[in-house]
């Protein structure tokens, strides 16, 4: 198995979480080659340290991408924070919204912080204005990564397979730019992702904890299914004679 990528399907895997012990046991298997957070998960995952967290974060995964977003809605705020976070270690990227709450863009903060050489992951991307802002405010030599939601934009009744394509057709004009499906539903958006030519997916733990289903004969998950609904209609212990 190919340490990089999902055998013969040429994508990569990032693992979205903030749970140490998760971050660390996905680090494990060999099969991820980067890790993303955001404040959602590190609220989920319990966090009240961030400075901290991210420091034992990189301790731990010291030699794959990690990207850890910013928390201010302000502009100047943002930018202090995307210098303390680039601080944090070399493989780090600043995950900044292209958006803020107030719907203003980020793009000209973004251009001017992928110019200090501060690596930037462009996230909470839909549209392909944004794309295109983003691949132009990300400096040729910095490089950086386009967060596109597909799974939220899949929520909306739209296929993104074909937005994705699109996308990544934009994204590549510039060499040293990834394109990232992010927030993945199943584990077949890694076909899809691979399919798009989307060069990232991200797969939250208990996405990763089913590859083990890739691949895997249908006649082999019937049977896997029949047994488990009878354990757990054992484990009830109730019946429908009487």
């Amino acid at each position: 198995m190919n340490e990089n990528t999902i055998p013969d399907l040429g994508v990569e895997l990032y693992a979205d979480g903030a749970d140490l012990t998760e971050m660390v046991a996905a680090y494990q298997t060999g099969l991820v080659t980067g890790f993303t957070t955001n404040p959602s998960l590190m609220r989920e995952a319990g966090v009240t340290d961030y400075v901290k967290f991210a420091h034992e974060a990189v301790a731990k995964v010291p030699d794959l991408p990690i990207s850890f977003e910013v928390f201010s809605d302000d502009f100047d705020e943002m930018a202090k924070e995307a210098e303390i976070i680039s601080h944090f270690g070399t493989n780090v990227f600043v995950k900044v919204p292209v958006l803020n709450a107030r719907g203003e863009s980020t793009l000209p903060l973004i251009s001017q912080l992928s110019e200090d050489g501060i690596k930037v992951n462009v996230t909470a991307v839909f549209t392909e204005e944004q794309v295109r802002g983003a691949r132009e405010a990300l400096s040729d030599e910095t490089g950086g990564i386009v967060s596109v939601f597909a799974g939220r934009i899949a929520d909306t009744g739209v296929d993104p397979r074909p937005l994705m394509s699109k996308y990544a057709d934009i994204v590549h004009f510039k060499p040293n730019l990834k394109l990232l499906w992010a927030s993945q539903r199943e584990v077949f958006n890694i076909m899809q992702a691979a399919q798009t030519h989307t060069d990232i997916i991200t797969c939250t733990p208990a996405l990763l904890g089913k590859l083990s289903n890739l691949g895997k004969p249908l006649d082999e998950c019937a049977l896997a299914a029949a047994r488990q609904f009878q354990a757990d209609s054992k484990a009830l212990g109730m019946s429908v004679l009487v």
